[in-house]
C-alpha cells in the first residue's frame, strides 16, 4: 500500500502528473483532432482512448513508476477500467456541457486521480530495488 507520508510517494505523484500532462496532451490532442475531422465524439473517444493506452504505458513505466515493476495485463485492464470510467463520466457530462471538447477535457481531469490509484496499487505492484 501506498506511504503517504513519505517523500518518495509524493514524488511518485508529481512524476505521475507530469506524465499525465504528457498522456494528457496527447490524448486529448487526438481526440480533438478526431472530432475536428468529423467524427462521433464517442467514436473519436476510444480511438484516442486505445492510442494513448499505448503511449501511457510507456511514460509512467519509464517516468511515473520507474522504480516499480510493471504487469503489463493489470495495465491492460486498468485502462479498460479507465475506458468505462471516461465513457461514463463523458456520458453524464455532454448532456450538461454542450461543447465536446470541454465535456472531454473534465472528464480527463475527474477520471486522472482515481487513474493513479488503481495503477499505484494493481500495476505498479514492487519497487524493483526491493
Amino acid at each position: 500500500m501506498a506511504e503517504w507520508r513519505s517523500l518518495a510517494e509524493w514524488q511518485r505523484i508529481f512524476r505521475y502528473y507530469q506524465a499525465g500532462l504528457v498522456n494528457t496532451a496527447f490524448g486529448f490532442g487526438l481526440y480533438a483532432l478526431l472530432v475536428w475531422a468529423g467524427l462521433n465524439l464517442f467514436v473519436a473517444q476510444i480511438l484516442a482512448h486505445i492510442a494513448g493506452v499505448a503511449f501511457n504505458y510507456v511514460t509512467y513505466s519509464r517516468y511515473a513508476f520507474a522504480d516499480h515493476r510493471a504487469s503489463k495485463r493489470n495495465f491492460v485492464a486498468s485502462y479498460a477500467l479507465n475506458y468505462l470510467m471516461n465513457v461514463a463520466a463523458l456520458w453524464a457530462l455532454h448532456h450538461v456541457i454542450a461543447s465536446p471538447y470541454l465535456a472531454g477535457f473534465v472528464t480527463i481531469v475527474i477520471v486522472s486521480a482515481l487513474n493513479y490509484l488503481v495503477l499505484r496499487r494493481f500495476v505498479f505492484l514492487r519497487d524493483r530495488a526491493a
